[in-house]
């Protein structure tokens, strides 16, 4: 008996071959470069949105948290007046308990003041700040979680300048309890104002 061995297309098949292998690989390749876009892409929104939370904390510590601390209500109306329009920062104070967890240990806070680490979830400040257009816009939520009060805190001005003494050989008979400042832990949390999901966190621990 005679066989009979046909190779006929044996050229094209492997040639397919190596087209489906290197298809595979450039599929392979285009699956990573998107991927690293799409990461890439992710990081720099979340960095914006980190960096609008950092920027919240600098405009609470150094200019909200002074401005209350030694008169509330005169300080707040002159931060209403200041930052509270829309076409500025639209600072808003929504909870209405700020005062509360200014000035009293949370042991003490009364009931109906919001306890939970979510700085949304009944928020003591909230502002936008700024971009070149709506779409870059970051809106900051603040929110006070704990508050351990100073001991000796004579005077609330935050400027902790030495007193005056009476000398080396001074006869004072009184003397003063050292200071400690009034410490606060802040939730604050930026996000897009377009998109809510990108947003950034940071928790806070402040003195004054």
């Amino acid at each position: 008996m005679r066989m009979l061995r046909n190779e006929d297309g044996i050229a094209l098949i492997t040639a397919l071959m190596f087209t489906l292998i290197c298809l595979g690989m450039i599929m392979t390749l285009l699956y990573y470069v998107l991927a690293g876009t799409r990461m890439s892409s992710a990081q720099k929104r979340y960095r914006n949105s980190l960096e609008a939370s950092y920027g919240g904390t600098e405009f609470i510590t150094r200019t909200v948290i002074p401005r209350l601390f030694n008169n509330y209500t005169a300080g707040k109306a002159t931060l209403l007046t200041d930052f509270g329009d829309s076409a500025t920062l639209g600072l808003a104070f929504p909870s209405g308990t700020l005062k509360t967890k200014l000035e009293m240990p949370t042991s003490q806070w009364p009931g109906s003041v919001s306890k939970t680490f979510d700085p949304k979830d009944a928020p003591d400040l909230t502002f936008t700040l700024k971009g070149q257009s709506i779409a870059t816009d970051f809106k900051v939520y603040t929110k006070v979680v704990d508050t351990v009060t100073g001991v000796g805190l004579i005077d609330a001005s935050g400027i902790d300048y030495l007193d005056a003494g009476l000398g080396v050989a001074g006869t004072s008979s009184s003397t003063q309890t050292p200071r400690t400042p009034n410490i606060y832990s802040l939730e604050i949390q930026g996000e897009a104002v377009k998109n809510p999901k990108e947003k950034g966190a940071l928790s806070v621990l402040y003195a004054y």
